[in-house]
């Protein structure tokens, strides 16, 4: 059983870069066809994707938000991390990170962390 938990701050400042890192257990983020994503749900509204990291440690991400996101990782601790830089009060939401297989089906998901932009 696959099991993925995010954490990071639950609160940042305006113009500063959030930080958030999902840790993986029952599977590794090295195994070949899955796809490690993270997501976000903003309140009141719907999941926005936003990138994700690949087995190969290939990345891609929304295009609306590719200019302030980077996703990388950390293989040794099975982990992979989201940067967003600039925050906003609309970068507010509800973060999830989830694998996904080649179908973009997201089977896993972590139970997800809050973040709240505010100065």
């Amino acid at each position: 059983q696959v099991q993925l938990q995010e954490s990071g701050p639950g609160l940042v400042k305006p113009s500063q870069t959030l930080s958030l890192t999902c840790t993986v257990s029952g599977g590794s983020i090295t195994t070949n066809g899955y796809y490690w994503s993270w997501i976000r749900q903003p309140p009141g509204k719907g999941l926005e994707w936003i990138g994700y990291i690949r087995d190969d440690a290939y990345t891609y991400y929304s295009p609306s938000l590719k200019s302030r996101t980077s996703i990388s990782r950390d293989t040794s601790k099975n982990q992979f991390t989201l940067q967003l830089s600039s925050v906003t009060p609309e970068d507010t939401a509800v973060y999830y990170c989830a694998r996904m297989d080649g179908n973009w089906n997201h089977d896993y998901w972590g139970q997800g962390t809050q973040v709240t932009v505010s100065s």
